[in-house]
């Protein structure tokens, strides 16, 4: 196994831009993070090394956008990947504006491995690496679709909890990961957020449905304003007061409210 000082040698001999590549590569493998075709956003991506590795992974009909305030010089990449290089501030609307009409076909992913000028003073840091984090998810909010997934830099400390539960209450699940190419004196982690949520019914919430149809699996299937939800035991046209139990991006799940 590769000594952790190794991997920036080993970023030059692959042709990636960063030692970062390395955490991207090894955050995929761990969190299925890219698929075929897929448009990915990278935010603060100078110098490119994680655009590099997501120009590989999203394969023919994807599309990588990097954006920096930071000049990123050009990328390879095969014809069949699209990759858009942008010059802004992600704080600006105009940035946002200027990311959806390069991502027509919505964001699956966006990822942010920003990290603040250093200060020496930890504590100072920690905050100022959880704004940057913040920021990004903000921005992430605006352009992913739904089922879309996140990830974030951020460094170890008394605010992370905070920023992990915010995270928590926007995607079907939150993971904190560590990988083997971060610095063994660093305090860096990532938040992985997977499955954006953007349904309009939330645990424990409680609705009078009627039910529409029958799901595969012989579950009831409910709309709460356009939103799936399966109900089990019931039948079509049975019309019932239910309570939410489970939310995915896509649909969720109820039961009889007693």
């Amino acid at each position: 196994m590769a000594r952790p000082d190794s991997w920036a040698k080993r970023a030059r001999q692959a042709g990636y831009r960063s030692r970062a590549a390395f955490k991207l590569r090894q955050l995929d493998d761990s969190f299925d993070l890219f698929a075929d075709g897929q448009t990915v956003v990278d935010l603060g991506a100078a110098p490119g090394g994680w655009m590099q590795v997501a120009i590989e992974r999203v394969g023919a009909g994807g599309a990588v956008i990097g954006v920096d305030r930071r000049r990123i010089e050009p990328l390879e990449a095969d014809q069949s990947v699209r990759v858009e290089l942008l010059h802004g501030d992600i704080t600006d609307e105009d940035t946002h504006q200027r990311i959806r009409e390069l991502a027509d076909d919505g964001v699956g992913l966006v990822l942010s491995d920003m990290a603040p000028d250093m200060s020496g003073e930890y504590d100072l840091d920690h905050a100022r690496s959880v704004h940057l984090a913040q920021q990004a998810f903000e921005v992430a909010q605006t352009l992913l679709k739904p089922g879309g997934d996140f990830v974030v830099k951020v460094f170890e400390g008394r605010d992370l909890d905070n920023f992990r539960s915010e995270l928590e209450a926007s995607f079907e699940y939150v993971a904190t990961a560590r990988p083997k190419a971060t610095r063994q004196a660093s305090s860096e982690v990532y938040l992985i957020g997977k499955g954006l949520l953007t349904a309009p019914v939330n645990i424990g919430d409680r609705y009078t449905v009627t039910i529409e149809a029958e799901g595969d699996e012989g579950d009831g299937i409910a709309k709460v304003e356009g939103f799936t939800v399966f109900v089990p035991d019931t039948h079509v046209g049975e019309t019932l007061e239910i309570a939410i139990t489970d939310v995915k991006a896509r649909f969720g799940f109820a039961r009889r409210s007693t």
